[in-house]
């Protein structure tokens, strides 16, 4: 967990189905690093919108 993280949901498109996917970033470009690097860029990010 990095110094002023916050949380962030992603909604992702992988093999036909919608996901929600929880993730903690600083911003919401490095919430979408975090996705593309974790599925290796096999998905479609929809959006990102910060967790309230």
């Amino acid at each position: 967990m990095q110094c002023g993280a916050k949380c962030f949901v992603v909604e992702v498109e992988h093999n036909g189905e919608k996901k929600r996917i929880p993730v903690k970033a600083r911003s919401a470009i490095n919430a979408r690093k975090t996705i593309r690097l974790k599925y290796e860029e096999a998905v479609k990010i929809i959006s990102v919108r910060e967790e309230k």
